[in-house]
């Protein structure tokens, strides 16, 4: 994978930044959650969303603690991905059943939503928008659609063929301070307004563990470094914070936090000091 430092002088003029050299951050180990996990998401709470081998869901709190389990793991086959932005209401999505598990603070379903009762088949991401409706990008027609817990098109954008050469096809959504986010490693950073219009696009490519805390913080990684992009400045800082990142099959950035998914799925939890 290219770095994030080639990435930004090969698109220096589709994006005007600056790169400080790697920092090395200091790192106090909170816990360690030792029970095998396969992937993990959190809140904005510090609340951590443990998916196991066997597609349960297990919240625990900063400290390690269980608050809550969804243990419905057979119904609707591999479990893709969960979106917890929202710590009252947890979005799970079943690609393979193109189905969507509404869920409370408790991970007690609230909903189900069916998208292939809506003629919607092609969903790779998916999120609860401000308003407490669900976000999803339906790539078979190309369009941002809003959907309500039952499923109903609240509003949908027009078609991005329409507005670009080639479309985006986002790994990641995200719902942050009055707009939406949508991330193509290949093609880059898209965002819109609540109403699917575009906005912009910035070339940050080959990012992984992307997230967009808010309108001033987006994070995620390459194959060394930690990322932290600043849109308001354009400012593209990296950090370093373990030797071997390779010992880890996932490393995600928080402002205040590191969570380090190693080979042995076991995840630990650092405070940044």
């Amino acid at each position: 994978m290219k770095t994030l430092i080639t990435i930004l002088i090969f698109y220096s003029l589709s994006l005007p930044a600056f790169a400080q050299k790697d920092s090395l951050l200091k790192t106090k180990l909170l816990f360690t959650y030792h029970s095998p996990v396969t992937n993990f998401t959190t809140d904005n709470l510090g609340n951590i969303y443990i998916i196991s081998p066997t597609n349960q869901i297990k919240k625990i709190n900063e400290k390690g603690d269980s608050i809550a389990v969804y243990n419905d793991v057979r119904r609707y086959g591999k479990l893709y991905s969960v979106d917890a932005t929202n710590p009252l209401k947890t979005l799970a999505y079943y690609r393979d059943f193109s189905t969507l598990i509404v869920l409370d603070r408790l991970l007690n379903v609230r909903n189900t939503i069916d998208l292939r009762q809506q003629n919607i088949f092609q969903v790779k991401v998916a999120c609860i928008s401000y308003d407490n409706n669900v976000w999803v990008y339906d790539e078979a027609d190309s369009k941002i659609k809003k959907i309500d817990e039952t499923g109903k098109i609240l509003l949908e954008s027009n078609d991005l063929r329409q507005v670009f050469d080639n479309v985006p096809s986002p790994e990641y959504i995200y719902d942050r301070d009055g707009q939406l986010y949508l991330y193509d490693p290949k093609k880059g950073l898209y965002t819109f307004d609540y109403y699917g219009g575009f906005k912009s696009k910035v070339a940050l490519l080959g990012i992984q563990d992307f997230q967009v805390f808010d309108k001033n913080t987006i994070t995620g990684s390459d194959s060394t470094s930690f990322l932290m992009y600043k849109p308001g400045t354009l400012q593209l800082l990296t950090f370093k914070a373990f030797k071997n990142p390779h010992f880890f099959k996932r490393i995600v950035f928080a402002p205040n936090r590191i969570y380090a998914l190693n080979k042995k799925e076991q995840l630990a939890v650092y405070s940044i000091l």
